[in-house]
């Protein structure tokens, strides 16, 4: 494409982003009021506490909220690189700048051979749908380090490692991004995953040696419930209706179910989650052909899995899927456009259910209800679909590529009657 045409390309996306963007700073800064719970009380009290804390050199050991690796440290901090800004505006404003980094790297990407915009396209879209939520959480700025991860790719696999291996020690879930990365070759390798273990390894290391209560986080992790929004809640809701005589309560920082069978449906949601991982151990066994998007394809449907089966699934969580989606249709070849649909249907009802009507979600009147069972159900499908797709994409013989053509017949020289 010639710079006028790459011009054009990109100004209308830009234009787009430039537009919803400066519509969710004017929420979050409170220029505009968006219905329901005021979600940036995350940041300017629970963030902002912990930044005070932080920054004497300790982590938050007496708080049961602080969940996070060590490093997700360094996003809590991270307002202070802006002195001359409130706590809670500079917040905002980084959020802003890490969103803005994806769409560039989404740009540059899909105007490459063999990509398309189409990606830049979702990211577009699937941020102002989940609200100013995805302002207000750090969560954005992890899913900034896991796309650069992913669009480094096979081009630099040391560097896709890192990034990797830097983004689950900020928040996990980044550690599923090299779950793809296949050693014969086509994407990223051993190279890749000793530099993930390398660089979380040494992280750990340097904030385990250097601020206490490093690794409290997993305790905190442990211990908690069911909470209101996940998948297995959705039986608790329905008994509610039907005699039981639990509560919904803020534990361990997220509105939980305590009481009895709680314990027997978070069971079983790490049975989901573990039996998940079982699935995704089978595909890289069966796996035959890993393709220059199979990296992002397989990253996306781990994610997927483990969100679906997760004992919380907290509104800010769709942003992941959103920026793990988008680098999967900035490929031609990628197999992941339904499942990717799905994840943005899913963030459109995520927005009514949080933060516009999670007082009916708390009481599991019927209309939160049926928020619940529309977006949990969307992402289960999502789920469903991906890993389909990634089983079939990755097989010896693709069914989708369809038949082998016939070989051509050589022609054959004129006979005389």
């Amino acid at each position: 494409m010639d710079r006028t045409g790459a011009r054009g390309a990109l100004a209308l996306p830009s234009a787009v982003w430039a537009a919803t963007r400066l519509t969710l700073l004017l929420f979050v800064l409170k220029v505009f009021v968006f219905p329901g719970a005021d979600v940036t009380s995350d940041v300017s009290v629970i963030y902002q506490g912990w930044y005070e804390v932080l920054r004497h050199g300790t982590f938050p050991l007496d708080d049961v909220t602080w969940q996070y690796p060590p490093a997700a440290a360094l996003a809590v901090l991270s307002p202070g690189l802006l002195p001359f800004l409130d706590y809670s505006t500079a917040f905002f404003v980084l959020v802003l700048l890490a969103d803005a980094a994806v769409l560039a790297l989404l740009l540059r990407t899909g105007l490459r051979p063999g990509r398309t915009l189409r990606g830049a396209w979702v990211w577009v879209a699937g941020v102002p749908l989940l609200g100013p939520t995805v302002y207000a959480r750090y969560d954005l700025m992890v899913t900034a380090v896991a796309v650069a991860a992913l669009l480094a790719g096979a081009r630099r696999p040391r560097l896709a490692g890192a990034l990797a291996g830097l983004g689950a020690m900020v928040k996990v879930w980044p550690a599923l991004l090299l779950v793809g990365a296949s050693v014969r070759g086509g994407t990223p390798g051993r190279r890749a995953w000793v530099s993930a273990a390398v660089t979380a390894g040494v992280v750990g290391a340097l904030f385990a040696v250097t601020m206490p209560g490093a690794f409290a986080f997993l305790t905190f992790q442990r211990d908690r419930g069911t909470e209101v929004e996940s998948l297995g809640a959705l039986v608790l809701h329905v008994a509610r209706h039907h005699g039981w005589h639990g509560e919904v309560l803020l534990n361990y920082g997220s509105i939980e179910f305590l009481g009895p069978q709680v314990k027997a449906v978070s069971a079983a949601a790490l049975l989901l989650s573990a039996g998940a991982f079982g699935w995704l151990l089978l595909w890289r066994l069966r796996a035959a052909r890993f393709r220059s998007h199979t990296l992002a394809d397989a990253a996306f449907t781990a994610v997927l899995m483990f969100t679906v089966t997760s004992r919380v699934i907290s509104p800010q969580y769709l942003v992941w899927l959103v920026g793990l989606a988008a680098v999967c249709l900035c490929f031609r070849a990628g197999r992941m456009t339904p499942p990717a649909l799905l994840v943005l249907l899913a963030a459109s009802v995520t927005v009514l259910e949080f933060p516009v009507g999670f007082s009916h979600v708390v009481v599991s009147d019927w209309y939160g209800i049926t928020l619940l069972f529309l977006r949990n159900g969307l992402l289960l499908a999502a789920a469903v679909t991906a890993a389909r797709r990634l089983w079939r994409s990755t097989a010896a013989a693709d069914p989708a590529a369809g038949p082998p053509a016939p070989a051509a017949r050589p022609a054959r020289s004129p006979v005389r009657s």
